[in-house]
């Protein structure tokens, strides 16, 4: 069985437009489905074997989250990336890591830098093309560990939500050479920061880090001029 066929076989004990929702979401954030795609209600009910109430329910999550438009009575589309709501996600989340990281690198290295090293060795394991979305779910599970050893989890999810247009210039980042080879030098250095018990250091590494995709949105929006808005 395929994958997309796999995961179109819904669980009937769970609210069945949450997981339409949740497997659309995802193949926008994976870019399975790029900006300007067409959803078809009527395809969507036949691929899950649904009615149109969990359709239409799982897309309006979507369009709350900037993640579709909605045209009445014309087509449903996957919507551009918003750069400008990619910069406020930025921002908040700088916020809160650098303080996160300051904090635990006074408080706790050498356990935090264990936590994190023990993700970053799986990670490193996974730097090719074929594992991006491996590669790309350990990255996220190396910064919420750091909102785990800080005790902020509910920032965390409050920070995932926010993020749909950033998770998205990252996965065209990702494949651009040398980029996966940073993103593990980067993590090692914060590592190694926070090992260290210096807080300017592990918050400039973080800081480095953090920066990185939307430091070449020029590239990205030259590379890719029809996913993004303007």
């Amino acid at each position: 069985m395929s994958g997309r066929l796999k995961e179109s076989v819904l669980d009937r004990s769970r609210q069945v437009a949450l997981q339409i929702h949740e497997i659309l979401r995802r193949r926008i954030l994976s870019l399975e489905l790029v900006p300007g795609t067409v959803l078809s209600r009527a395809s969507l009910q036949l691929e899950f074997g649904v009615s149109q109430t969990p359709v239409r329910d799982a897309l309006m999550r979507l369009q709350e989250e900037g993640l579709i438009e909605v045209y009445p009575q014309y087509a449903t589309v996957v919507a551009r990336i918003d750069i400008a709501n990619a910069r406020q996600a930025q921002f908040m989340r700088l916020s809160i890591e650098l303080e996160a990281v300051r904090r635990l690198t006074l408080e706790s290295p050498v356990e935090t830098a264990d936590a994190l090293l023990n993700v970053l060795a799986r990670q490193e394991r996974v730097t090719s093309p074929q594992t991006y979305d491996l590669f790309d779910s350990l990255d996220r599970d190396f910064h919420r560990t750091l909102y785990e050893r800080a005790e902020i989890m509910e920032l965390w999810f409050t920070v995932r939500r926010q993020s749909v247009h950033i998770d998205r210039l990252r996965r065209l980042n990702l494949p651009m050479p040398g980029k996966m080879q940073t993103v593990v030098e980067d993590h090692h250095n914060i590592v190694d920061s926070i090992r260290s018990g210096d807080p300017l250091a592990a918050t400039t590494a973080l800081r480095k880090h953090l920066s990185g995709t939307l430091s070449i949105i020029g590239l990205i929006s030259q590379q890719f001029p029809d996913y993004i808005k303007r």
